[in-house]
């Protein structure tokens, strides 16, 4: 894994100076912190995907997610007038919740996870466009929230609190990934669900624990997108972000077969992601190939993933005819004869006959 983050961040540090080369501008401090602002913003919820995807399986319901908490979230602080804790605790315990479902759909009810979150995209799309009869739901000119904004579109030293966050939830997680047992089962289930049941982890327990993280990331993200958008329009609302998710996990070394994946590259992904975006930006290409730039980052990634299977898979065979043919042929083709003057000994009866 270190191999592929070092050459994801050498890919990283070679597209920023070219860009910068086509566009000084791209190095001027205010895009670096609207860069670094948006790599926060999706790079939350990108780790609950890595998570998801590193188990084996997928989430496609996360930006549909984010319309249904995001309505409820605005409708909870201006209509109803709830304290903005108790509104923000009800999102991320939405979020936990969509999440538990999900997963009680993966495993119990042993339901692929690709058609359980393409019902859910649907689902909670179509809930959050009911819920406020396809209108656009915004604060207005009220503060009803006023500290809870400051915090989520707020600087720290000149640095947006989306970024300082996305740090802290990625260390956090690495440590949860790459120095606990938990982790560690994470890999196993996705290597090989079946054999990890075999040797004793409850495999089911695992594989939904990982939509529940990556359901309470995603009432994170809502927050923290609410607050930039200032609205929310159900309609639209948090549109293919699962794609933006998928992309920059695929990007970071997650592969979609399961069992790899670190905190790291999916960081590092999400980073790549928002210079490719600028790019396309700066070069004038127009916005609607957005989509058609991420389509073949996710095709080029997913490529890229089975080469690195393929030579793996080379290489284990190579070792493993390494490591047998001399045991099981004798040097230079030769056959063992016993040596000149030494007695034949009958290993049976009908040998002494």
């Amino acid at each position: 894994m270190i191999r592929k983050e070092l050459g994801l961040a050498l890919l990283l540090v070679v597209i920023s100076a070219i860009t910068g080369a086509i566009n000084p501008a791209f190095l001027s401090l205010v895009n670096l912190l609207n860069m670094a602002n948006l790599i926060g913003l999706f790079g939350v919820f990108a780790l609950g995907e890595g998570l998801v995807i590193i188990t084996g399986g997928i989430d496609l319901s996360l930006g549909s997610m984010f319309a249904l908490l995001g309505v409820i979230f605005i409708d909870l602080l201006t209509t109803y007038e709830v304290p903005w804790p108790l509104a923000l605790l009800a999102v991320l315990l939405g979020g936990l919740a969509l999440g538990g479902i999900q997963g009680f759909l993966v495993t119990r009810l042993k339901m692929q996870p690709f058609i359980v979150t393409l019902c859910g995209l649907l689902i909670y799309r179509g809930a959050a466009r009911y819920y406020t009869s396809d209108s656009t739901r915004g604060f207005g000119y009220g503060d009803e929230a006023g500290t809870l904004s400051s915090i989520a579109s707020g600087h720290v030293a000149g640095m947006p609190n989306t970024f300082i966050l996305l740090i802290i939830l990625a260390l956090v997680l690495g440590v949860l990934l790459h120095r606990s047992v938990y982790g560690r089962w994470l890999y196993a289930v996705g290597k090989n669900e079946e054999a990890a049941r075999f040797s004793g982890i409850n495999t089911n327990l695992v594989i939904a624990t990982a939509y529940i993280i990556s359901g309470g990331l995603a009432g994170v993200s809502t927050v923290l997108f609410v607050f930039y958008t200032n609205s929310v329009s159900p309609s639209s609302f948090g549109n293919f972000y699962e794609l933006y998710a998928i992309a920059a996990a695929v990007l970071g070394g997650c592969s979609l077969r399961g069992g790899e994946g670190s905190i790291l590259g999916i960081v590092l992904g999400t980073a790549l992601l928002q210079v490719l975006q600028n790019l396309v930006n700066i070069l004038g290409i127009p916005n609607s190939l957005n989509f058609a730039v991420m389509g073949t980052v996710i095709l080029i990634g997913v490529l890229a993933d089975q080469q690195l299977q393929a030579r793996r898979r080379r290489k284990v065979a190579l070792a493993s005819v390494a490591r047998t043919t001399p045991r099981s042929a004798s040097p230079q083709g030769q056959t063992s004869t016993p040596p000149r003057g030494a007695a034949v000994v009958p290993t049976q009866a009908s040998d002494q006959t």
